[in-house]
């Protein structure tokens, strides 16, 4: 997939799309995992060609990135009971990944699964006037979901944007999508569907 790099300086406040692209944990720890080091390439050119549609129709890009201070109490359960933090404030794994270095995005920080809890994402959306999400990033069965399950009780329509979500994990992946849709009526949105307009 290639990103469009069509520019779209000429477009006004009422031009603007009411979805907004929403990246979740595209960081190095996350994809340093063997099934994800095998996806990364693919998936990554999704996410580009994503950014480059929502460029297009002047959505927002927001990236939301696990960032963990270095004290064990502010872990979540399971790095604490298995002693095995990932994305630490200060640290390499923590950092976007580099093939992201040049998408300008807005930047929210989260310590759990769901990117609203403790976090300033519900007042970014607003601020943009969306009313639509387009869930990309990892993983599908953890962050992907939980994010989007609360972003339902938002009251946020949710898309999973094709090739542009994953997890180390094929059949927990496939068991997320299916709840999913069928429990909130969030489906995968294909490429040749293009990008939501309503």
């Amino acid at each position: 997939m290639t990103t469009p790099t069509t520019p779209d300086a000429d477009r006004t406040a009422t031009d603007r799309s009411t979805t907004a692209l929403v990246l979740i944990d595209l960081q190095e720890d996350f994809l340093a995992t063997p099934g994800l080091a095998r996806r990364r390439a693919g998936l990554l050119a999704a996410v580009h060609w994503w950014v480059g549609q929502a460029r297009r129709h002047g959505a927002p890009v927001v990236e939301v990135r696990t960032v963990l201070p270095q004290d064990p109490a502010t872990w979540a359960l399971n790095m604490l009971d298995d002693d095995s933090p990932v994305a630490l404030e200060g640290t390499d794994g923590a950092g976007p990944v580099s093939e992201l270095a040049d998408v300008d995005t807005v930047l929210v920080t989260k310590r759990r699964d769901d990117a609203f809890l403790g976090t300033d994402l519900l007042d970014v959306l607003r601020a943009h006037d969306v009313d639509h999400l387009l869930l990309a990033g990892v993983a599908t069965q953890a962050c992907v979901a939980m994010t989007a399950a609360s972003a339902y009780a938002h009251d946020y329509r949710v898309s999973l944007a094709g090739g542009a979500v994953a997890s180390d994990d094929d059949h927990a992946h496939q068991e997320a999508l299916r709840w999913l849709a069928e429990e909130y009526r969030q489906h995968v949105r294909e490429p040749r569907e293009g990008w939501p307009t309503a």
